[in-house]
């Protein structure tokens, strides 16, 4: 069983580091900065061998260099972005794997937010790191693909097994569900995951991952019909502020 351990940075970033027990390896994924996940690894006896990154955005590319000064570890990313990532030493694309440890990754190309944009599957432990493209109640914003790509990657999410765990990197949950629920009014799922994420923030508590199962009953993003309905509703969301 991999540990995959939560660490919030930045106003609203989450980097996950995940540790593979049977070889001790360790990865960070996404990793915005470099000293908390650095400390984070050190404080358990880990040392990070690997860093994942899902797209070029400096809020999930910001800590390689140090991180691999400090370690030596190599850095994996997405080949359509490798211009925007001058640290990457590994350049995967669509249905290339990645190993950590025992455990195996694959590579889903998902883009939309980025042109580039990748998703890591680890069908054997039931994971899947989406960066950026599915968020808990939620998608990325179109900023260099389209719409009809966004549909797409989330029908493809949405045909993973439903306990799979995704980790999103960012706790946008209580803005996502408020829009959803303007979405989808009548949609006792979301209504009832509203009030739970409102009392986790009120509490201080992360909300993600979140589940497959859980994004297909609540999120109108993966609901929407088609392209165009998503087209509609990334629209609204940009400017919705209920």
């Amino acid at each position: 069983m991999l540990e995959i351990v939560r660490i919030p940075v930045l106003s609203d970033n989450y980097v996950w580091l995940v540790h593979e027990p049977a070889s001790g390896e360790t990865a960070a994924i996404d990793p915005a900065v470099a000293e908390p996940v650095l400390a984070e690894a050190a404080s358990r006896g880990w040392r990070i061998g690997q860093i994942w990154n899902t797209h070029w955005h400096p809020d999930h590319i910001g800590g390689n260099e140090a991180i691999k000064r400090a370690t030596g570890c190599a850095v994996t990313g997405p080949a359509a972005e490798a211009a925007r990532i001058p640290t990457l030493d590994r350049l995967v694309a669509e249905g290339d794997r990645v190993r950590l440890g025992e455990v195996e990754a694959v590579v889903m190309e998902v883009p939309a937010h980025t042109a580039g944009h990748i998703a890591y599957h680890l069908p054997t432990e039931e994971v899947v790191f989406v960066g950026d493209t599915l968020f808990a109640m939620g998608c990325g914003r179109l900023f260099e693909g389209t719409a009809e790509q966004m549909h797409d990657n989330l029908q493809r999410l949405s045909a993973l097994p439903p306990e799979t765990a995704v980790y999103c990197a960012h706790e946008y949950t209580l803005a996502n569900g408020r829009f959803a629920l303007a979405a989808e009014p009548g949609n006792w799922a979301v209504q009832r995951r509203l009030s739970e994420v409102e009392a986790a923030r009120a509490a201080g508590e992360a909300t993600v991952p979140t589940t497959i199962a859980l994004e297909r009953a609540t999120n109108p993003f993966m609901r929407a019909s088609s392209a165009a309905e998503l087209a509609e509703r990334r629209a609204w969301k940009d400017s919705f502020r209920g």
